[in-house]
Order: structure tokens, then sequence, then C-alpha cells
């Protein structure tokens, strides 16, 4: 180590000449030196400040200042400068006790030759001390910047020795996470398993076994507090090994992660109600009836939204107040809550009933802690929780509330409840629909001055009753009636009093039949009546007479008057005068009529001539020439995928001119093709001109798709089907495909389905057409050798209008994409239908929305051109 250049010496000495022969010695040594002498201890002090000496050489004994005072004096002012005895009379013990008190070294007046190595000995001594306490003093710095800075880290520092698994250290913010101080927590080890959440015990004991073993600790988990608060923790640690490699001991870090896993919590949460937002809104279109809509928004609201409970709750128009619909197995407490209300609605005291009254959004995000909640212990005896209720209005009443549960308590923020409110504001809004379709749907099918069935009600009843008696083979009988001279009623008493007679006329009329499907105002004053079952038309007469006794019988009060009303009926039979409604109306309207020319109170249909008789006969002919000479024809409608409108296919429609020129509908020829057994030739014909268009269009350059030709029961039960229709296309790509309806399969399954197979393997495409209509067995058509299925126009034109027709439509689609099937909705007429088919992913639609079944040439422009 190097010295200074000078250095500074105090000498302690009463004797000028001792202090010259030390001196000298040190530079004789080769020292150089400052010095200066002093002999008391005032003058000692002085020096010490001023001269600052690099080291002290003192005597051992002087009369005025004695050399132990001035060590004392110099550890106290100077305590890093060495201090050297020098002295003749010094003694081993003095010598002894002096580097006990803090002499650096002791030298003998009569050996100084051995003072220089001392000084020089005491000065680096000197030197590495202050070096030392340098070092001490940064490491001191070190440690405190390092204590401060765990004491400020948020997260709880921890390190546990290994092989016992002690815990040694724990940083101060273990009282913040864990409630505990580092001394509490270490003082009983197993306060730290003891306060992980029983559920997540067994993934933190696997990832614990993982770090012994040397992986990373890395785990989420959560604590019970002593003060009962759950927080979330993310453990991490590692194992630190020794030089030799083996397992020392472990340390970590656990940080607060609560407030990070309450955010994914809501994030995922509000994902969930966005989920349930969407699936609400399908729910809100597809179904149109109320305890279904509300049974549905239960249900997604638990299986989508994530709550654990959901109520829908009714006011009828009391005001009173049901369970329309839950997804709880029994009502429990929430019974007695809406007994409360309904005896008292004013002074109920629940949530529910401050929510009602209000009309406002009222949640509770702490159920236990809510003295708004009565029942607030029985209802949170399990957990706490959070609720919150939703009041709906309709036409600006509230009709209903609701009501829905969080697994956990401060579950609903604003952003929340906001979603929520979008779903509450969507659902009053399907609910007005509902009302309103509700009022058009009667006005449209029952007669408001009557509350009658009407016409259209009516007819739909009787066509099923004609179905009934069809097939069961019973007479069935349809009586109109009129009112007689009723007009007169009118110009005399005026319409009010016309209206009271036809209300009392309906009443006694309903009275009578007993049955009010069985009967309908068809107009004016015009009433109807049907009966199932009649023995004969005497039978039918008796019936009628009965009646008409029934309802004209006595006087009808209006005011201060009495009128009598009289009836005529006119009745027509089913089968003899009739197959369908249309023609059971039309004859028994028209007996009606004649009676009124004749007379006659009860009149029964009697034709005179059947002209539809000879006009088969020669239809037939002229069919059969129209098949012989290939008069028959096709036009083709296209088939559109519902997303990009562009043509995907297209189905051949034969068409036929009469003798006039004009279209005559396929719904009159096409039977008889059938009835005849022309149906085979006209079938291969069909192929035919299919497979000649496609090859056109491909020769044209056009991009063709595939045209589906349609195939009767009466081809397919053929034996050498699957010969025929491969003689007409050819053995390769035709771009023809076939078209079949569910019910002809159903004569011969195995049959049909072993033809269709071979077809399918040859390359065509099967399309199972009408699909919903027929009879056919779900475990049939999983073997069906089927591409696509078609949803019938019927339920497509009803979907917009009738739950059960979109119900269908939902179930058909939902069916034919679990099959891996295309779906085509035939029949799309309005942009309404399509966008509710493409909602729900029904794959390609075909009607005349798009395009009407259009020539061979318009197809072509149509496939030439952009896709609308």
């Amino acid at each position: 180590m190097t010295l200074p250049e000078r250095i500074r010496v105090l000498l302690v000495e009463d004797v000028s000449t001792d202090a010259e022969l030390e001196v000298r010695e040190l530079k004789r040594a080769g020292m150089a030196l400052e010095h200066k002498r002093v002999d008391t201890e005032e003058r000692f002090r002085a020096e010490l400040e001023s001269f600052s000496p690099h080291v002290i050489i003192s005597d051992f004994s002087m009369p005025h200042f004695d050399g132990m005072s001035a060590l004392a004096l110099a550890r106290e002012l100077a305590p890093d400068t060495p201090f050297l005895f020098v002295s003749g009379t010094i003694g081993e013990e003095y010598a002894i006790r002096a580097l006990k008190n803090g002499a650096t070294d002791y030298v003998l007046k009569t050996n100084l030759v051995r003072l220089p190595a001392a000084v020089d000995r005491a000065l680096q001594d000197a030197r590495e001390r202050r070096a030392r306490r340098k070092a001490e003093k940064k490491l001191a710095q070190t440690r405190e910047r390092l204590q401060s800075i765990y004491e400020s880290i948020p997260d709880v520092l921890w390190s546990a020795e290994l092989p016992d698994e002690h815990l040694v250290y724990m940083s101060p913010a273990c009282a913040e996470i864990y409630g505990l101080t580092p001394e509490e927590f270490m003082r009983r080890q197993s306060q730290w398993m003891d306060m992980i959440h029983v559920d997540d015990r067994p993934k933190v004991r696997a990832a614990w076994a993982r770090l012994l073993e040397g992986a990373p600790l890395d785990v989420e988990y959560r604590i019970i507090r002593p003060d009962g608060y759950t927080r979330w923790l993310n453990d991490r640690g590692r194992l630190i090994r020794d030089p030799n490699g083996r397992p020392m001991r472990l340390d970590g870090l656990a940080r607060d992660i609560t407030d990070a896993v309450r955010q994914r919590e809501r994030v995922a949460r509000l994902a969930r109600i966005r989920d349930l937002l969407g699936a609400a809104n399908a729910a809100f279109m597809r179904i149109r009836q109320r305890d279904a809509l509300f049974a549905e928004f239960c249900r997604i609201a638990v299986a989508r939204g994530g709550f654990v409970l959901a109520r829908i709750v009714t006011l009828d128009g009391e005001g009173k107040a049901s369970v329309a619909a839950t997804t709880e197995d029994a009502p429990g407490a929430f019974a007695k809550i809406i007994d409360d209300y309904n005896r008292d609605p004013a002074g109920a005291d629940s949530l529910l009933a401050h929510g009602l009254r209000s009309g406002q959004v009222t949640v509770s995000n702490d159920i236990r802690a809510d003295k708004r909640v009565e029942l607030r212990y029985e209802l949170a005896q399990t957990e706490n929780y959070a609720l919150v209720i939703l009041p709906v209005r309709v036409d600006g009443r509230i009709v209903a509330a609701a009501v829905l549960r969080a697994r956990e308590a401060n579950f609903f923020d604003q952003e929340e409840l906001s979603l929520l409110g979008e779903i509450v504001h969507n659902l009053e809004f399907a609910l007005e629909l509902q009302v309103r379709q509700e009022k058009l749907d009667y006005l449209s099918l029952y007669d408001p001055l009557t509350d009658l069935p009407n016409r259209t009600l009516f007819h739909d009843r009787l066509t099923q009753s004609l179905e009934a008696a069809r097939r069961s083979s019973t007479m069935l009988s349809l009586a109109v009636f009129d009112i007689e001279r009723f007009k007169v009623v009118n110009d005399a008493y005026g319409q009010n009093a016309g209206d009271d007679v036809l209300r009392e006329a309906a009443r006694r009329l309903r009275d009578a039949v007993g049955d009010i499907n069985r009967v309908a105002r068809l107009g004016g004053n015009v009433f109807a009546v049907m009966r199932s079952e009649v023995q004969d038309a005497a039978d039918a007469a008796r019936l009628a007479q009965e009646k008409i006794a029934r309802v004209a019988g006595p006087p009808i009060r209006v005011d201060d008057h009495e009128i009598r009303i009289a009836l005529k009926a006119g009745i027509a039979l089913f089968p003899d005068d009739g197959v369908d409604a249309d023609a059971l109306f039309r004859n028994a309207e028209a007996s009606l009529q004649r009676g009124k020319q004749t007379g006659e109170r009860i009149l029964f249909y009697a034709p005179h001539i059947n002209a539809r008789v000879s006009e088969q006969v020669d239809l037939e002919n002229r069919l059969r020439r129209a098949v012989e000479q290939r008069e028959l024809f096709l036009h083709y409608q296209p088939k559109v995928d519902l997303a990009t409108r562009a043509i995907v296919g297209l189905e051949a429609l034969m068409r036929w001119r009469g003798p006039d020129g004009l279209f005559v509908s396929p719904a009159r020829f096409i039977p008889i093709l059938e009835d005849t057994g022309l149906i085979l030739d006209a079938g291969k014909l069909a192929l035919q001109i299919a497979a000649q268009a496609f090859g056109e269009w491909q020769a044209k350059g056009i991009a063709a798709p595939r045209i589906a030709v349609n195939v009767s029961a009466l081809q397919i039960r053929q034996k050498d089907f699957v010969e025929q229709v491969q003689a007409v296309l050819g053995g390769g790509d035709s771009g023809v495909d076939l078209e079949i309806t569910e019910s002809l399969l159903m004569q011969d399954v195995d049959s049909s389905i072993r033809k269709l197979k071979a077809l399918r393997e040859a390359g065509l495409h099967i399309s199972l057409d009408d699909f919903g209509t027929g009879h056919s067995s779900l475990a049939y058509l999983s073997r069906l050798p089927i591409d696509t299925l078609k949803i019938d126009r019927a339920f497509v034109h009803g979907m917009t209008e009738k739950a059960g027709d979109t119900s269908i439509v939902t179930a058909i689609i939902s069916l034919a994409q679990a099959l891996r099937l295309s779906v085509v909705a035939e029949g799309v007429e309005t942009e309404e239908q399509a966008r509710m088919l493409r909602l729900l992913r029904c794959d390609q639609m075909q009607g005349y929305l798009f395009s009407p079944p259009v020539p061979q040439e318009k197809i072509e422009a149509l496939l030439g051109a952009p896709a609308a």
C-alpha cells in the first residue's frame, strides 16, 4: 500500500532530544516527515485538530501529561489515527494494557531501530481499517437500501430452507397481503397452507411438489385472510442449489393479483353477457309465445350468461306477482317474498318490491350485508352473492321483472348493467311485438264483434276436421246460416241494435253447438256450423233444425224493443258434396242462396252435372300427346347463396302450354301424369333436357351450376330406375342432380336407399325436397344418401308470422348441420324471410325474391351477369 509523500507525525514527548532521536531514526529510514512535539493536554488537543497527524508517537511516562491519557484522547478525537508508545520504562503489563486500550504498537527507546517499521506497519493497518470501514459502511448502506426496497415492494419476498421447507424470511408486505406480520407467519409454519382456499390446495400442493423437483413455481390461488377477505395470489419461486448441486433453499415472490383476477373475471363476465345478448336476441326473434320466451331467457341467462339463477316474475292485470319462469328446482325463500308482495304491494320491503314499485333497476352487490333484503340471512345461508332486479315494461306499464343472481358478491358494475339493460329493452320490444301480433292474430282469426272464429280460422278448422273424417271414413256436414231480413233490423233500430242482435245470435249459436271450434261468423249476418260423424242427410237436417230453433226461439231484447229473428240454412255434406273445405263452402253457400230463392228453410246441395269428369278425360288425352311429341319443357329457378346472393344451383321445373297457348298449372297436369303413368316418360324427358342445357352452357363457356330434377314416387319404384337414369345421363358428368320428396321414400325405404346410393356413387347429388311435410323417421334420415335438405315453402312463408314454423325451420337447419348437409329454403319471397334465414345459418334460398322459374335463355343472362 502506498504511503503519503510526507508523513505528519505528532510527538507527545517532554524531552526534546528524545523526540529528535525518533525523528532522525524515521528520516534515516527514508521517510519524509512533518512533525510537531507537544507535552501538554491542551496542545495535544489543539494539534489533533489543526495538524491532523497521520501517526501519533507518545512517551509512556511524562511528568505533566500521562501517555495513557493521551491514548484515551486520541481514541476519542481521532480514532482512526495510529498511536505508538516509545518509552524506556514500559513494562510488559503496561504494554498489554496499552494495546488493549487501542495502542497500535510500542517501541523501546533502547531499540529505536524498530520504530520506522512499526510506523510503516501502523500506517498500513490504519489505511486497511479505513478501507474496511468504508466497505462496511457501503455494505451497510446497500443493506439499508435493499431493506428499504424490500419494504416498499408490494409483493411478498419469501425464502425457505431445505430439506425441512422451513420459512426463514417473509418481507414486510406480508402484513398487507396475508394480514399477518412476518413474525406471526413464521411462528406458525402451517399457516401458509391453512390460509389457502380449500378448493385451490390440491393444485398448490402439486405446484410445490414440482418446485422441489426443480421446476419453476408459478401458480395462482386464493387465500382466506384472518379478517375473512378472499385474495387472489400469484406465487412464483425457484429452487436454489449449493456449489455441489444439492438443493439448498427455495426463494420466491407472492403477488396480490386480486384486482387483475377481478378485471379478468369482469371481462369474462362482459363477454358472457354479450354472448347472452346475442343468444337472447335470437330467441326474441325466434320465439313468439310469451311463456316460452321467458323460459328460454332464463335458460340462456344461466347457460350463456354465467348467472347461477334466473327468474321472470310477471304482474297480472290486478298487479299480483307470480313466477312465470325460473331455473331453480324449488322456490324456497322466494315464495315467501312473492306472497309478502301480493299481500301488501305498497308495504312489502323486499328488493323485488322496491324494483317493481320504483320501476328502476335495483342492484344488491352484497346480499349478506344489504339491509334492504329482508330475508338476507336465509337467502345467503350457503354463500354471499349479488342480485339484480330488472323491471320490464310494455306500453309504459311494468308487466314483469327479470331477476338474475350472480355467484359472487360485487358482480354488477355499470357496464354490465348497461348490457343487461339492452337485453331487457330488446325483451320489452319482443313482448310489445307479441302483444301487437296477438291483437293482429286475433283480428285475423276472430270476429271482433261476436268473438267467434272468422272465415279464415273456420276454414282451417274445417280442413282439419275433413282430414279426420277422411281417415275415419265418416260423414261431415257444413251448415251456413243466414239471419233473414236482418237489413230491416238495422234500418229500423240502427246499427247498434243490429250489432246487439248479432252478438246475441252468436252467443245462442255457440251455446247450441257447445264447441266454439265448430262455429263461425262468416261475415255480415251469415254464420256457419260444422258437425262431424253425422249419420246421413236426415241427421244433418235434424241437427240444423235444432240449432235454428235455439237461436230463433225467444225474442232478442234491444233497449225497449223485442226483436224476433228467423234463420235459413244451406247444407253440404262430405264426401258427397265436396272433398275439401273450399268445395263444401261453395256448395253450402250455393244451397243457402238457392234456399233464399225458393223460400225453403233448410236446403241441401244437389249438383246436376259433373263437368269435371269430361274435363279430366280431355286433359289426359292432350297430356299423352304432349309427352309423345315432346311438348313438355323446362323452366329453371336459381338456388342462391344466402351470404353472397350468387347463383349456386338450379331447379328444373316442368312446364306445358295448352291448346290455347297458355300455361297449364303444374298442380293440374303433374297429378295426371302420375296417375296415368305418363310421369315415367315425362321424367326421362326432363333429365334429357336438363343434361342438354348443362352441356350447351358449358360449350358457351358459361359457368353453369348443377341442375336438380325432381323424381316422382313412380319413377323410383321402378326396378331398373338406376339403369334408366344412367342411360339417360350417360357416363360423364351431366351436371344433373336429383330431388326426391321424403314421402315417396317411406313406401319402400330400403330399396329407395339402395338405389339412391348407387346413383350417388355415380356422381349425382341427392336433395330431399319439401322436408318436414312428410312422415320420415330420423333413423331413416341418417341413413339416406343425401347431400341437401330443402325446407318446404309452407314453413318459410310462416316463419315470420308463426313461432311454430320458425321453430321447425330452426330445427331443420340444426338437424342438417348435425348431419353435415347443406340446407336450401324454398319459396323465399321477402327480404325479411331472407334475413331471418341468414341469421339461422341457412345455406341457400330459392324463390321469387331472387327470381321466379324462367326459360333457358333468361337463365343464361342471369348466369352471365354478376349476382345481385
